[in-house]
């Protein structure tokens, strides 16, 4: 469920960009597939087996989580001079409330053998077990945080732009002193460039790269998914999604520090008046991708004196070094590939549909694609 209240206005204040949003997103069963990309090892032999076999309950529950998050910004965006640049400052008020999964929900009305058994535990248990995920962060918590940026916009217009450069530059302050649960500090690179191949907006390559980066080693983990954004848009889960690496499991690769980049060939192929509307039909190819560059800890962090006995310790200390060994010692780059459709009317108002697909060596730990169908362009 994700409920989603905003406004935007160029004209309230003279000069300046408001932007405000209040989004509330209610998820029961939400991705956790761990932290560190491939690192964490994603079972899908054992999640298919368990949509195919009768005998084998379903294991998907295995990487879910229950995740309630309520995010409010008000930013404020004006130019400097008569250049392309432009200052940003906002305030972003975040909070989460996160649980292992309700296995009385999640098995409602499903046959017994399909029944995901209280014995299984998901990964985020597990992750608490072995104290990746420490008991301070674990449920989640309040961050109250200053954003600071730098705009660089020369796009010849906001919603199919075919020329210029919007570059962006991110510094996120949560201090303990504003509220916030467990204090942080991150930075954010975004650059877009759009390349008109064909004019008229015949044909046009757009990239994007971005780089998520954390300041310090405190940064709790129910952050690690949000891309950072300023203006208009909101933050969003990544990375993974339609609006961040189109086709892999959303949530997949989460760490400290994080690098993408999106590429796509947009061609119109058809362009018309219709009702004196101006309406475009186009397609387009692209590659995205993303790799943790800097790891979050996932260490053992646990002592026998957190457990019932020798025993129940030497156990869990089994079952990490197990999990830890199926997984690689360090990320590798998550790379997808599609192709999508768009219908576009007044240069505003954009459906897209878009199919994502993995690819690569590890193709099996990133998901089976994902059709989309969504609003506007993906930057």
């Amino acid at each position: 469920q994700l409920y989603v209240v905003s406004y935007d206005n160029k004209f309230w204040i003279p000069g300046i960009r408001f932007s405000t949003a209040l989004t509330i997103t209610n998820d029961k069963a939400m991705d956790f597939y761990g932290f560190n990309g491939y690192q964490s090892y994603f079972d899908h032999a054992m999640v298919d087996l368990g949509k195919d076999s009768d005998d084998m309950y379903f294991y998907t529950p295995k990487y879910r989580i229950d995740r309630l998050a309520a995010l409010f910004k008000a930013d404020l965006i004006g130019r400097i001079a008569d250049s392309p640049l432009q200052w940003e400052a906002g305030y972003h008020l975040s909070y989460f409330d996160i649980d292992a999964i309700d296995r009385d929900k999640i098995n409602k009305n499903k046959d017994e053998n399909k029944k995901f058994p209280a014995s299984e535990p998901t990964l985020y248990e597990q992750y608490r077990q072995w104290g990746i995920i420490s008991d301070d962060e674990a449920d989640g918590g309040l961050n109250s945080t200053l954003r600071l940026g730098l705009l660089y916009d020369t796009r010849d217009k906001e919603g199919a732009p075919s020329r210029g450069v919007w570059a962006e530059a991110h510094l996120t302050m949560a201090p303990k002193w504003l509220g916030t649960s467990i204090p942080y500090y991150k930075y954010s690179a975004t650059l877009r460039h759009y390349l008109p191949i064909v004019d008229r907006d015949r044909l046009t390559f757009a990239y994007r790269l971005n780089y998520e980066g954390s300041i310090g080693n405190d940064t709790p983990y129910y952050v690690l998914p949000y891309i950072t954004t300023m203006g208009q848009s909101y933050d969003r889960d990544g990375m993974g999604g339609f609006r961040t690496i189109r086709g892999l499991m959303r949530n997949r690769v989460q760490g400290l520090d994080m690098a993408s980049y999106n590429a796509e060939l947009r061609w119109r192929f058809v362009s018309f008046t219709l009702w004196n509307q101006n309406i475009a039909l186009g397609l387009n190819a692209f590659s995205d991708g993303t790799m943790v560059t800097r790891a979050f800890d996932m260490s053992f962090s646990r002592t026998e004196a957190d457990f019932s006995s020798r025993e129940e310790y030497l156990s869990a200390r089994s079952e990490y070094d197990a999990y830890m060994d199926r997984g690689l010692d360090s990320d590798r780059p998550h790379i997808t590939v599609g192709a999508g459709f768009r219908f576009i009317m007044n240069q505003n108002f954009i459906v897209c549909l878009e199919y994502g697909k993995p690819v690569g060596k590890y193709h099996k730990q990133d998901g089976n694609g994902a059709f989309y169908i969504n609003t506007g362009y993906l930057f």
